[in-house]
């Protein structure tokens, strides 16, 4: 029975594995074909990447837009570790009546879709415009500005915070570390697990943001990696193969972060703390 029971979750996890990655296989495998071989469902690897790759530069710009993807994900990144961190750590360490009212209201705050805010962030983006026109629509700092504050990363930090011994906080406060020297200096090097599972999630999520970027950025000189595969795929006649080849190059940073940091970031889900 036990043999049996191992042969079904064997081919459970196989076929779940196969079917996660199949889609990856399929845009490298596409990638490396022509766009009429890509349109007829090729499954078997070309010899066209670097015709794909020569066309996809000839056409579009892709260094500018990879610079702005990574200079909005880079900014967004920091920052909001940096406001999400000290946020949980406040809504944890500190104890006040409000505290959990606040924290409360900060969570329905997560069931509001993006989508209902960008009306008014777009008015009020725009209104800034005249004024701190480096603020205004348009701008890079536009896109960072609304996305470095999460509901999502607090809960997030505020969790993971609860599994942080309280006594080394005390032997901070007992050797006259102010609150910041506190954080800075004992919270934030033991807290690098969940530093670093914050830092894939907020990284991803900025890199493949789309909606925003596509309502604030105007100029194609502004235009984020998302925003020029879509345009590759609005044309009259796509060359898919030039598409694939654009996303292939667009999944690579994130991607290579994720190896990178996946043993941080599997502890940092856990909530554990080292």
């Amino acid at each position: 029975m036990s043999k049996v029971n191992s042969i079904i979750s064997y081919t459970v996890l196989v076929t779940a594995s196969i079917v996660s990655i199949f889609p990856f296989i399929w845009m490298i495998v596409s990638s490396t074909n022509r766009s009429a071989d890509v349109t007829q469902g090729r499954l078997l690897p070309g010899s066209h990447f670097f015709d794909n790759l020569r066309n996809l530069l000839d056409t579009v710009d892709l260094v500018p837009a990879l610079m702005n993807s990574a200079k909005i994900s880079i900014f967004t990144t920091v920052l909001a570790l940096l406001i999400a961190s000290l946020a949980g750590y406040g809504f944890e360490i500190f104890q006040s009546k409000a505290k959990d009212i606040v924290f409360n209201i900060l969570l329905l705050s997560m069931m509001i879709p993006f989508a209902a805010l960008m009306v008014p962030l777009f008015r009020m983006f725009g209104k800034i415009s005249p004024v701190a026109p480096f603020l205004g629509i348009d701008t890079l700092t536009a896109v960072v500005l609304p996305t470095v504050t999460t509901a999502f990363l607090i809960f997030f930090f505020r969790q993971s915070t609860k599994m942080f011994p309280k006594d080394i906080l005390e032997a901070g406060r007992i050797d006259g570390l102010n609150e910041l020297g506190i954080f800075f200096r004992i919270y934030v090097p033991t807290m690098k697990t969940t530093y670093a599972a914050g830092a894939i999630i907020t990284f991803m999520a900025s890199w493949n943001s789309y909606l925003w970027p596509l309502v604030v950025l105007q100029s194609p000189e502004n235009q984020t990696i998302p925003l020029l595969i879509s345009n590759l795929g609005s044309s009259y006649s796509p060359d898919f193969g030039v598409i694939m080849t654009a996303i292939v190059i667009a999944t690579l940073p994130s991607a290579l972060i994720f190896f990178i940091m996946q043993k941080h970031f599997v502890a940092g889900m856990m909530g554990s703390v080292k």
